[in-house]
């Protein structure tokens, strides 16, 4: 895709996409970027470099991911079709619906101990480490390390998140000692805080790999926490903890090959609203009224399939080539009404006839594309927090359904559906694009906003990520402040009932590759305090 710098081009108050010839690597924060920068040009790859980088975003961006979640990746080599891994963690073996409705639990909520399932991101790590890792551990952890002992400067997005997140810190103790400061406030913009429990815990998984973490001192911690607040989890459930590579799912879309990691994922719903948007807006603009309407009834319609249909898939598969396929689009397409909007269908009325994350993007000097995602789910996970090492713990047990019957419905050793989805896309059998959009239900939004700027309007990466967003889940359209009052009244024509989010919508970065020029541009996107490096 080429763009047209011109004068007025570079003289826009908007971010700039970067231009470089061997390597590149994206992460969440400053810190995260240049470690993985620093493993980089050490002679290390891009899996090498994405360990670092989502290591320190865990201690410097501990509101996003860390030790306590999860994570999923795709690792693409050249000529090679990419490898997905999902590192996903299950509820506890003891835990069940039946017993926790014979408890009067109808709904697990984000702070009980209910909502913390096994965490999968360490194993994922070592795994992929160990599968195509050069550097060894304890050279990858160093900066993760050094920044939790030592200290490390707050970024203005994590300030953000973290006032915003204070008063509920504040009802947790373990929370409020290790994640406030003394006067019970949060830290700020350019101040120093300091996680050496994290520290410890790192070493540990350095010198022993996963088994430093999950058969170790850190998973009994845990456990033994998680048991005195009425948790079911047993250092059983740890230590037999086991992540997986999986089949990617993927569709084409205008001559690329889009891949994302199939469920326990909502990756399916970005391919979905790929789907529609490539039959019913095809190649106009969705920075418009009509684009915008398209892309909210495509999303109610994918938000409904994923609501009711992904799950673990050990124990409710779904069948995804089916709802992928052109006779299902188009279907799904006939409940869209191009002039006025509509209300979420139910799955029925669909069939045929018949909160937050971290991502970090690396490729290297050989080509190696990794995409990895990792999180604790809403800001601050459970906000339970382990009281030696400080490790927040995720709730994503909280997306778990307590309805029998249910395909989402939390069972012992269970994955729940899961929002984090790294991206991949493939052109002739080369990595092209590797990218991702945080922001816990926007991600499947985001990933078709961005394939469409960039593949269908030939977007530069970064004028994709810097566009004015929206997000339609069910009934009101939420619209960034940056999209003109006029295109709100036109949506208001439409029928859409808009309302202004708390946050940013969501956060991105990418990395194409210019298999023609032979460079790699990376983009970072300015919701988040992120940034690019190459070389």
């Amino acid at each position: 895709m080429t763009v047209d710098f011109s004068d007025e081009w570079f003289q826009s108050p908007s971010r700039r996409s970067v231009i470089a010839s061997e390597a590149m690597v994206i992460g969440a924060t400053p810190q995260a970027t240049f470690a993985g920068y620093d493993v980089l040009r050490a002679g290390g790859n891009a899996v090498d470099a994405a360990i670092a980088a989502i290591a320190v975003t865990s201690v410097v961006e501990a509101s996003q991911c860390g030790l306590g979640g999860d994570c999923f990746a795709f690792v693409a080599r050249p000529g090679e079709a990419p490898l997905a891994y999902n590192g996903s963690g299950r509820a506890p073996k003891g835990l069940s619906a039946e017993r926790l409705l014979a408890a009067g639990t109808a709904e697990i909520a984000r702070t009980s101990p209910h909502a913390v399932t096994v965490p999968g991101a360490v194993e994922a790590w070592c795994r992929l480490h160990a599968d195509f890792g050069a550097v060894d551990l304890e050279r990858l952890f160093a900066p993760a390390i050094a920044y939790a002992e030592n200290g490390y400067v707050v970024q203005r997005r994590v300030a953000q998140d973290w006032a915003k997140g204070a008063s509920l810190l504040a009802t947790q103790e373990n929370a409020a000692r290790f994640y406030l400061r003394p006067d019970g406030t949060s830290p700020v913009a350019g101040s120093l805080h300091h996680l050496p429990g994290l520290a410890t815990a790192f070493r540990d998984i350095a010198a022993n790999g996963a088994d430093g973490f999950y058969r170790g001192r850190v998973a009994e911690d845990i456990v033994t926490y998680l048991r005195a607040l009425g948790g079911f989890h047993e250092s059983a459930d740890f230590a037999d903890h086991r992540g997986q590579y999986v089949e990617p799912i993927s569709r084409d879309f205008r001559g690329h090959q889009v891949y994302e990691c199939p469920p326990n994922g909502q990756g399916v719903a970005a391919l979905i609203i790929l789907g529609l948007l490539e039959r019913l807006l095809g190649s106009d603009t969705l920075d418009s009224a009509q684009g915008i309407h398209l892309l909210a009834e495509a999303s109610k319609i994918a938000f409904a399939v994923r609501d009711e249909l992904v799950a673990d898939p050990d124990v409710a598969p779904m069948d995804v080539e089916r709802w992928l396929s052109q006779e299902t689009i188009a279907e799904l397409a006939t409940k869209i009404d191009r002039a006025h909007a509509g209300t979420r269908p139910t799955l029925a009325q669909m069939m045929p006839a018949h909160e937050d994350t971290s991502y970090v993007t690396v490729v290297d000097r050989d080509g190696l594309a990794v995409s990895l995602i990792s999180s604790i789910f809403s800001d601050f996970g459970s906000t339970l927090v382990e009281p030696r090492s400080g490790i927040l713990l995720q709730n994503r047990g909280a997306g778990f359904k307590v309805a029998p019957g249910h395909p989402n419905c939390v069972a012992p050793g269970k994955r729940p559906l899961h929002t984090i989805i790294p991206g991949m896309v493939m052109k002739d059998g080369r990595p092209s694009l590797s990218f991702g959009v945080v922001g816990g239900h926007y991600q499947p939004v985001g990933h078709a906003m961005v394939l469409h700027a960039m593949l269908t309007e030939g977007l530069d990466p970064q004028e994709a990520l810097n566009r004015p967003r929206s997000l339609c889940q069910t009934g009101p359209l939420e619209l960034e402040t940056t999209n003109s009052p006029e295109l709100a009244r036109e949506l208001e024509r439409l029928g859409h009932r808009i309302v202004r989010p708390a946050h940013p919508l969501g956060g991105g970065h990418v990395i194409q590759i210019d298999h023609e020029r032979g460079v790699l541009v990376g983009a970072s996107d300015p919701r988040r305090d992120g940034v690019v490096a190459g070389f």
